[in-house]
């Protein structure tokens, strides 16, 4: 009798990221301008050392300007396009949320947690083995609902599922020692 042999499924690792304030300076309104779009210090060189350790790259963002009429999908396609090569095209997928609660519901906007549940699938991530880094609480409770753990940039604000960093880089040095 043959029997049937099954190998064991093998779950990946990813590092969700926020977009502003965590990839680009928060310049304190929407961010579409690709002019305006500019990649903070040390990302390029965290994303290289998450990438270089096993880690899919995924950028979670939320972009309610779309929903308000701001500007367009395209508009944030041209920035994501500035971000990856700025940092030699090592992001592996780009999630946004178009929805604003005064215009439009979405499961997809943080902090529900569907742009998480979309990666993990396609990906097929082990949620143990995955980060969220954000510089909002509400990209911690996306994470949270997932079963990710957060690293929150540039807030001494402290949550029961989160450590902090100054930026992105000392988020890296977190993962990458853990």
């Amino acid at each position: 009798m043959n029997e049937l042999k099954t190998s064991p499924t093998i779950l990946n690792k990813a590092v969700f990221l926020d977009r502003d304030g965590v990839l680009n300076e928060e310049i304190g309104h929407y961010v579409w301008h690709p002019e305006e779009f500019v990649v903070l210090e040390g990302v390029p060189e965290a994303l290289a050392r998450l990438k270089a350790a096993g880690y899919y790259l995924v950028v979670v963002t939320n972009q309610a300007g779309i929903a308000k009429g701001l500007y367009t999908a395209d508009d944030v396609h041209a920035c994501h396009q500035k971000l990856q090569e700025a940092c030699g095209n090592l992001i592996d997928a780009f999630y946004f949320a178009s929805a604003h609660p005064s215009v439009s519901e979405s499961l997809m906007r943080k902090p529900d947690s569907l742009m998480l549940e979309k990666a993990m699938a396609r990906f097929k991530l082990d949620p143990d083995q995955c980060w969220m880094v954000g510089d909002r609480l509400r990209d911690m409770e996306a994470g949270a609902r997932v079963g990710v753990l957060g690293i929150m940039i540039g807030s001494t604000e402290q949550v029961e599922y989160t450590r902090s960093a100054p930026n992105l880089l000392a988020a890296t040095d977190l993962i990458l020692a853990l």
